[in-house]
């Protein structure tokens, strides 16, 4: 299974890019992985909250192809445990064929048509993390779930 992190603008923060990096470095031990950075959009102050979302969904969309599976990661949805999050990656990996697309929206979330596309929706927590930081969060339990399905001593319950 391959599988994607797509996120809207780049990181900002040196040091949390730095650490993102580390955890996707990381993951590419054990599967392919990598982050694709949609451009922020220009203007963006000059727009309303909705023809922003509009216009980060269309690039979103763009990059999505009709095979993927496409997992958004909002406040909205199914929240797991480490463990079960784990099984979910490992259930997904069975559909190898398939890429998985991982989604982190702007600032202002999705528009209707990204929220269409979905097919699942994943929350990492119920408070509310900045879209930047939310990278950071994913990834490490991204890796996290890898290292608990290859039975490595990453994750102590």
């Amino acid at each position: 299974m391959k599988a994607i992190l797509l996120v809207v603008g780049k990181t900002v923060s040196q040091p949390l890019a730095q650490m993102i990096d580390d955890y996707v470095g990381r993951i590419g031990h054990f599967t392919p992985f990598g982050v694709e950075v949609i451009p922020d959009i220009k203007n963006a102050k000059s727009l309303s909250q909705s023809e922003v979302k509009g216009q980060e969904g269309k690039a979103l969309l763009a990059r999505i192809k009709p095979s993927d599976h496409v997992v958004l990661l909002d406040e909205r949805g199914r929240q797991y445990s480490s463990l079960d999050f784990a099984r979910y990656v490992e259930k997904k990996q069975a559909l190898s064929s398939q890429r998985v697309v991982f989604v982190v929206g702007g600032p202002y979330g999705f528009s209707p048509e990204v929220y269409d596309r979905a097919d699942d929706k994943l929350s990492l927590s119920p408070m509310t993390f900045s879209h930047q930081m939310i990278r950071l969060l994913f990834v490490e339990q991204y890796y996290r779930a890898l290292t608990i399905i290859n039975h490595l001593p990453y994750h102590h319950e």
